[in-house]
């Protein structure tokens, strides 16, 4: 396929437009850039709808096998320059590669079997969204909800963030009142984190299936959602700080309950 030189060119405006939030919605597509990122989204079976890389940039063996694994799908792989790829990367020094991918809608259902579960409330950092995400996969957890909106599923810095668990664990964005029935419909044990929980939440042995909720960064849970939960925890704070980044306490917990 010819080489793309032009910043002008449609296809490449095409997949510049898909940084912003009003054409991932529109297209219900969104991009994936770097070679562990595409990876991931092809082995875990998500549907891509073209890719773009340059190959002056694009030198790994890993990089090389997975554009011949591509080749074989029924797809769009354009080759561009160097600079037509910074034009369209997220980060300066791109890996030279990335995909424009279409979203997935998940359901209750792909929670049908969980276990393990943790639920954000109107999340508004995607760099924190991202992170949590890679929490949940990395302990073992079976899914992550989104309660009551929050920063957007397919943020480039969510996806960045997640480092390819996004395309391995489902998401699923549904309302908080709606969560919490369908939990306790199925046993689920709420477990709520707020800083003025009472119990340390060294002491709870939670059972399963179980679900960690937290709050946003700027309010946490409000007093309605912790009412909500079976138990809330907290977090010591030893010194002057009065609360922790909400990815960090997310990766806590998640590490102390999903043993």
């Amino acid at each position: 396929m010819e080489l793309l030189s032009s910043i002008s060119n449609p296809f490449v405006k095409h997949i510049r437009s898909l940084r912003q939030k009003k054409a991932r919605i529109e297209t219900g597509a969104f991009l994936v850039e770097g070679i562990h990122h595409v990876g991931e989204a092809v082995d875990a079976g998500w549907e891509v709808e073209s890719v773009v890389y340059a190959p002056e940039t694009l030198n790994s063996a890993y990089a090389n096998d997975l554009l011949s694994r591509l080749a074989g799908f029924n797809l769009r792989v354009q080759p561009v320059t160097a600079a037509v790829m910074e034009s369209l990367a997220d980060k300066e020094n791109p890996q030279g590669i990335l995909a424009v991918v279409k979203n997935k809608s998940r359901s209750f259902d792909d929670a049908r079997s969980a276990k393990k579960l943790a639920a954000l409330v109107s999340p508004q950092d995607p760099g924190n969204l991202g992170t949590i995400l890679r929490a949940v996969d990395a302990v073992g957890a079976d899914a992550l909800f989104l309660l009551d909106g929050g920063v957007e599923l397919y943020h480039p810095t969510v996806v960045r963030a997640s480092m390819g668990a996004l395309f391995w664990k489902p998401v699923i964005q549904t309302a908080f009142d709606d969560f919490t029935a369908w939990a306790r419909g199925r046993g689920v044990q709420l477990i709520g984190s707020s800083s003025n929980a009472g119990a340390d939440y060294r002491t709870l042995a939670p059972h399963e299936p179980w679900a960690l909720i937290l709050g946003n960064e700027q309010k946490g849970l409000s007093p309605g959602q912790i009412s909500a939960c079976d138990v809330t925890v907290s977090l010591p704070m030893r010194g002057r700080a009065s609360s922790l980044n909400l990815a960090v306490a997310a990766g806590v917990l998640l590490y102390q309950y999903a043993k």
